[in-house]
C-alpha cells in the first residue's frame, strides 16, 4: 500500500469517528461563553462571534463595561453598517487606572449591568456580549455571585459572551465554554504602540 492510500484510509476512519461524534450531540441551547486570560484577543474573538451571528440575521447587543467612548473600528462598522441588528452601549469611563475614582467606576458598572439585564430580557436579541465584565467583577464593582446567578438564570435561548481578564471561578464554573488567551509574545513589550485597526 502506498502513502496516498494509507493517508486516504486514515482520513476515512477519522471522518467516520468525527461523524459519529457530531451525530451524538443533540442539545441546542443558549451558551454562556467566557473569554479570559492575559493574552490579546478576548474582545476580538467576541466581536468575531457577533459578525457570525449577524451573518445569520440575528439581532445582537454589546455592552462595554470598562472601555470608554473610543472610536473603535468594530463599533464604527457594526453601528453604521448593521444599525438595524446591533445595539451597542459603551458604558465604561475608561480603564480603571484612568478614572482613579472607585465611586464613579462602581456607578458606571452598575449602570452597564442594568443595561445588560435589560438587553438580555429583550427576546428579539439572540446574542449579548458583555465586554470587560470580568474586570468589573475582579474589582468588585458588581457583586459576582448576583451577576453569575443572573447569567445562569437568563432565558434558555440567549447566548452571552463575557470578556476580560481574571474571570471569577464561579463564572468559569457556570460557563458552557471558557477560553483562556495566553501571552506568548506581544508587540507592546517591544515598544510598539496600540494601532488603529489592530488594537482598536
Amino acid at each position: 500500500m502506498d502513502d496516498a492510500e494509507r493517508h486516504k484510509q486514515k482520513m476515512q476512519k477519522r471522518k467516520e469517528a468525527q461523524d459519529r461524534e457530531v451525530a451524538s450531540k443533540t442539545i441546542e441551547k443558549g451558551l454562556l461563553i467566557v473569554n479570559t486570560g492575559k493574552g490579546k484577543g478576548k474582545s476580538t474573538a467576541a466581536f468575531g462571534l457577533v459578525l457570525r451571528a449577524l451573518g445569520h440575521g440575528w439581532r445582537v447587543a454589546v455592552v462595554q463595561f470598562i472601555k470608554g467612548a473610543w472610536a473603535t473600528g468594530e463599533r464604527n462598522v457594526l453601528e453604521s453598517r448593521f444599525a438595524d441588528l446591533v445595539v451597542w452601549r459603551t458604558m465604561g469611563e475608561g480603564f480603571t487606572w484612568e478614572t482613579q475614582d472607585r465611586a464613579r467606576d462602581v456607578a458606571a458598572a452598575e449602570a452597564a449591568w442594568a443595561k445588560a439585564q435589560e438587553l438580555m430580557a429583550d427576546e428579539t436579541i439572540r446574542l449579548v456580549v458583555l465586554d470587560e465584565l470580568n474586570i468589573a467583577l475582579r474589582y468588585e464593582y458588581l457583586p459576582a455571585q448576583a451577576v453569575v446567578e443572573a447569567l445562569v438564570g437568563r432565558r434558555p435561548d440567549l447566548h452571552v459572551v463575557v470578556t476580560g481578564r481574571n474571570a471569577p471561578p464561579a463564572l468559569v464554573e457556570a460557563a458552557d465554554l471558557v477560553t483562556e488567551m495566553n501571552v506568548i509574545k506581544h508587540h507592546f513589550a517591544a515598544g510598539v504602540k496600540a494601532q488603529a485597526g489592530i488594537e482598536f
